[in-house]
């Protein structure tokens, strides 16, 4: 009995490390190349802004100068890439932004 027992606790533990478990791409936030970024132009309204790069991942409700779009990449359980953009405005409309981009932006 305690045999059978050692053996189903051993096949239910190797079960939990199987080498052969399919992992996905995880791919979250906001796609924004550099291309849409210099279609940008000082003035701009914030609507425009947002129909070029599209809904900001984060806002801030205290100080809405800023608006934030990240994106994360995690290719099959590997490490996390992440591009990060902080579009600045003044008075509501577009005055300039910081960016911190990856080297391509892969869409699986």
């Amino acid at each position: 009995m305690q045999k059978l027992t050692a053996l189903v606790l051993t096949l239910i533990l190797s079960g939990c490390a199987f080498p052969g478990v399919y992992k996905i791409n995880v791919q979250q936030g906001n796609i924004v190349t550099a291309e849409e970024l210099s279609k940008l132009n000082e003035g701009m309204p914030r609507n425009q802004v947002q129909a070029l790069l599209g809904s900001p991942l984060m806002l801030n409700p205290v100080d809405r100068s800023r608006e934030y779009y990240v994106y994360t990449f995690q290719r099959r359980g590997g490490d996390i890439q992440e591009q990060r953009i902080i579009v600045y405005y003044d008075a509501d409309r577009y005055s300039h932004y910081e960016a911190q981009l990856l080297d391509e932006t892969p869409a699986y």
